[in-house]
């Protein structure tokens, strides 16, 4: 597919405006339509039975004490799920994700792994019914002893949530610790382990003046989203599947839905509702194939809705850590080397997001000799999600602390000493990639530069602080389909769930396009029937990737507005340009379209004109930050207020 390129210094008409939201009048009116506001006829209320209990064996459920309630339409447990075998065999090539995991985690199988994970399900006529109906299931556990700690999950002896992890001196045992039933591997907490190394690390710390080595621990953190997961689905009598819930990924949910209860994706649909926050916990599968599950065995739609205390005892926060960081220098300021270590809490099943932490913790720097070191740990907590830049604030915090402390002891600007040791294009990384052109120099010399920092900070129990950071930024595939309406207006049909304003960027990006005002295309998301595939919904890929796709969608219908007009006036269509919104022929200046006058004849002169792209552009840059921060210290609370911030991207 021929790529359109936009040069980075042309001046744009829509692109860096600010038109109303589309969404805007719809939310804060009330009209907006969420998860939990979906209604259906018939429609049972879903409830979940949670593990008591932080680790344990299911020995049994009995439920037929609920299911003889009147009110009750069904109950469900484990057995109702597809089980994946979870052997390394059943993973197949690529697979990035054990399905049994996946699986486990919206409902527990043959262990609850964390207070608050699923272990049955029932549907009713009322919300009283439900509650009264899992009173009544009668689960036999043996208690197990729980691990909620990095250190104890490590020791050897510790309570192994997962018999089926290994240490990796077994050399049956394939990255990530998975092992079959006859290898003979050391069950273990660890679940994966990550190691990077580049130059003489024991040198560099020779050549060095200064040393600064620190621990630090961070906590488990839950993402905090207004809105509680929540989740309708209705099995119709045809065979097909339709679910209506919140996420930052609708046809994830199809997929893993599809996984966890062994039925075509093409006979789900997933229709998306707004979003109320997400801040990548809404990344996973909690509810969905639980009401799919019920409402297959109930006959009847399904609505399953979390209370605030089961999301924060039975969904994803950030991962807690453990982390070593040791950093040498010389008296001028120069890095010599740098060693870091990090364990993070993955949660009841394996995947923190410790590889993203290893791979971004050091990038900032140009570091001659280093070496990253990552544990991946599993712990009997609820199963970590994404947040914000998954993983690396802490990796960061602890990074630059140590960096910090070493430009005090050497009396050095804690910027001049960024800008002596900044990574610039052709700077290997300690994980091995060559930066290509990055600009985070340019960001600490802005910083260095701004009235903030030079400004004095006056009173008693203030301090300024600066810090660096680096994220790469995502990308996937994505598909977009716009329309021409006969009023001069585009529909726009694409496929990520908006987690912030982003179907207002991606229509901005069409309309630039096409020289026509942002508020002339109404874009929606489409559910997973109406648009092509479309990957997840991040803050640092979306409007990169589905504005990629309404770019190309938007330049498909300028080459067949083109098209149409040489067809109108019986030119060549060589002799027709589109500039600005006006489809003029480029030397009678009598043949002249704006979009709107075109777009009103489309139907009568040939039919409509559909504008469709489906992509999976590469090239997303990397985007490095420094930020300064006035903050005061409350000495008798510890209370901190923030008195000024300024934020210097480099966004790629």
């Amino acid at each position: 597919m021929a790529t359109n390129v936009v040069l980075v210094n042309e001046e744009f008409d829509v692109v860096g405006t600010r038109p109303i939201r589309p969404d805007g009048n719809a939310k804060v009116t009330g009209r907006a339509r969420y998860s939990a506001d979906m209604t259906l006829p018939r429609l049972l209320q879903g409830k979940i039975l949670r593990s008591p209990h932080a680790h344990a064996r299911i020995k049994s459920i009995d439920v037929s004490k609920a299911l003889a309630l009147p009110g009750v339409k069904a109950v469900v447990t484990s057995a109702d799920f597809a089980q994946p075998g979870g052997k390394v065999a059943d993973l197949g090539e690529g697979a990035m994700a054990n399905p049994k995991w996946i699986s486990n985690n919206c409902m527990a199988a043959e262990k609850a792994l964390y207070k608050g994970h699923a272990v049955a399900a029932v549907a009713a006529t009322s919300m009283q019914e439900a509650d009264e109906a899992i009173a009544l299931i009668d689960v036999d556990y043996e208690v197990l002893p729980a691990v909620i700690d990095l250190e104890t999950a490590m020791k050897d002896g510790a309570a192994v949530l997962h018999e089926r992890l290994a240490n990796s001196e077994n050399a049956n045992i394939r990255p990530g610790g998975l092992r079959d039933d006859d290898d003979s591997g050391k069950a273990t907490n660890i679940s994966n382990h990550f190691f990077f190394e580049l130059g003489d690390i024991e040198q560099g710390f020779k050549e060095a003046d200064i040393i600064v080595e620190r621990e630090f621990r961070t906590a488990t953190v839950h993402q905090g989203y207004i809105e509680p997961h929540s989740a309708t689905a209705m099995w119709g009598e045809d065979g097909k599947l339709t679910i209506w819930c919140s996420s930052q990924g609708h046809f994830q949910i199809r997929d893993l839905t599809s996984l966890i209860l062994g039925i075509p994706v093409s006979q789900i649909r997933v229709v998306p509702m707004e979003i109320g926050g997400g801040f990548g916990g809404k990344t996973v599968i909690y509810l969905e194939p639980v009401a799919a599950a019920l409402s297959q065995k109930a006959r009847r739609p399904v609505k399953i809705s979390m209370s605030r205390a089961e999301v924060f005892e039975a969904t994803g926060p950030t991962s807690g850590s453990s982390i070593r960081v040791k950093i040498g220098a010389t008296n001028d300021g120069k890095i010599t080397g740098a060693d870091i270590t990090m364990i993070y809490e993955a949660g009841a099943f394996p995947g923190s997001p410790i590889i993203q932490a290893c791979q971004c913790v050091l990038t900032p720097y140009d570091i001659a000799n280093g070496r990253i070191e990552g544990y991946d740990v599993v712990v009997n907590k609820p199963k970590a999600a994404a947040y914000r830049a998954p993983g690396v604030p802490a990796a960061a915090f602890a990074a630059e602390s140590v960096i910090d402390e070493i430009c005090e002891k050497l009396g050095m600007d804690p910027l001049d000493f960024r800008l002596l040791n900044g990574a610039k294009e052709g700077t290997r990384r300690v994980t091995g990639p060559i930066n290509p052109r990055i600009g985070y120099l340019e960001t600490v010399q802005a910083a260095r530069d701004h009235d903030h920092y030079s400004t004095r900070l006056e009173g008693p129990n203030r301090g300024r602080g600066v810090a660096g950071g680096f994220w790469f930024n995502g990308t996937g595939p994505s598909s977009a389909t716009a329309s021409v309406l006969a009023d001069g207006t585009v529909s726009l049909v694409e496929g990520s769930p908006d987690i912030g304003g982003s179907r207002t960027a991606v229509a901005m990006q069409l309309a630039e396009v096409l020289g026509i005002a942002a508020e002339d295309v109404k874009p929606q998301v489409g559910d997973t029937d109406s648009v092509g595939f479309t990957s997840m919904t991040g803050g640092s890929g979306v409007a990169f990737k589905t504005g990629w796709a309404c770019y190309e969608a938007a330049h498909d219908i300028r080459r067949q507005m083109i098209e149409r007009a040489a067809k109108i006036w019986d030119v060549a269509v060589d002799d027709v340009d589109y500039t600005g919104g006006v489809i003029a022929h480029k030397s009678d200046p009598e043949l002249k379209f704006t979009f709107k006058q075109l777009a009103g004849r489309l139907n009568g002169t040939g039919g409509p004109i559909v504008g469709n792209a489906n992509v999976n552009p590469t090239g997303a840059g990397p985007g490095f930050a420094v930020h300064i921060v006035d903050v005061e210290v409350d000495p008798e609370t510890g209370k901190v207020d923030i008195l000024r911030y300024t934020a210097l991207q480099d966004v790629g």
